[in-house]
């Protein structure tokens, strides 16, 4: 299984990313997807998850109203559209993939990809 994460990159405060994981390896459509971040000198935080058929998401609240998960069955791939960006969400962001139903925690799900970092500027 491999999860590739891509899309980050450096952004000024009050801008937008469309963070993407392309997943291969497994039946991408049997699998809840998840999005977690981890600043430095922090534990790796849950942002936001979405269910194998894309019908229910829950977001962490800090990101709540600025940040939409998402997922193309067909691509075998989920994306995290962030707007409003903070210096606080500045962060190593990772993807991750557990079967079946969504999680908000790290030890909820099997694989991961390698992350991809998102820096946003004050």
């Amino acid at each position: 299984v491999q999860l590739q994460a891509s899309g980050g990159g450096l952004v000024q405060t009050g801008g937008s990313l469309r963070l993407s994981c392309a997943a291969s390896g497994l039946t991408f459509s049997n699998y809840a997807m998840g999005w977690f971040r981890q600043a430095p000198g922090k534990e790796r935080e849950f942002v936001a998850t979405i269910s194998w058929s894309g019908s229910i998401t829950y977001y962490a609240d800090s990101v709540k109203g600025r940040f939409t998960i998402s997922r193309d069955n067909a691509k075998n791939t989920s994306y995290l559209q962030m707007n409003s960006l903070k210096p606080e969400d500045t962060a190593v962001y990772y993807c991750a993939a557990r079967p079946s139903y969504t999680g908000t925690t790290v030890a909820q799900y099997d694989y991961w990809g390698q992350g991809t970092q998102v820096t946003v500027s004050s």
